[in-house]
């Protein structure tokens, strides 16, 4: 009996060691293989990383200044923030592009640049964040990437005279790393 126990106490200290080794080794989000038009300045630091899970909107309408020709034209999206573990941690919608806290603080951005993601996938983004509104997750964040992105893309369907103004919503996926100033 008293080997048993002795057996399981050092097991359980094995798994507890591993446990712990394993949290303190998760890795960090890196930027090293982002294209350097999406990349972060220098002087800020990840301090959320989530998962936006939704739909973008489209909406089809005439091309400016092109008497004849239509398009798809991007309405805006409506998404969930989730953790690494698939907690709800916010909400991404729009417009215009408002990422937004579960606490309720909350920021609109500037696009700073685009890098193309693969087909049938939404650009990788770089956003320059306007000051935050309420005091919360979002306050101090300085910049956001959306990066793995995974749909989004505007419909294949036609988009012409005959359904203007008519919406189409897609899914996508997409991380959205959020940084803070280091």
């Amino acid at each position: 009996m008293l080997f048993k126990s002795t057996l399981a106490a050092a097991a359980a200290l094995a798994l507890t060691a591993c446990a712990s080794h394993m949290g303190s080794s998760a890795m960090m989000y890196s930027q090293a293989s982002l294209p350097d038009t999406v990349k972060v300045p220098a002087g800020n630091k990840v301090a959320l990383e989530t998962v936006g899970v939704g739909q973008i909107t489209y909406e089809c309408k005439a091309k400016a200044n092109m008497a004849g020709q239509f398009e798809w034209v991007f309405g805006g999206p409506d998404a969930k923030l989730l953790d690494r573990s698939g907690k709800q941690v916010g909400k991404y919608y729009g417009p215009p592009a408002t990422w937004e806290a579960m606490d309720g603080s909350k920021f609109t951005a500037t696009q700073v640049a685009v890098a193309p993601a693969g087909d049938g996938n939404i650009p990788l983004q770089l956003v320059k964040a306007n000051p935050a509104m309420g005091m919360g997750a979002m306050s101090g964040v300085t910049y956001t990437q959306r990066v793995a992105t995974k749909g989004g893309v505007a419909p294949a369907s036609a988009c012409g005279a005959a359904n203007v103004g008519a919406r189409q919503v897609v899914q996508y996926q997409a991380d959205y790393i959020f940084y803070k100033a280091s």
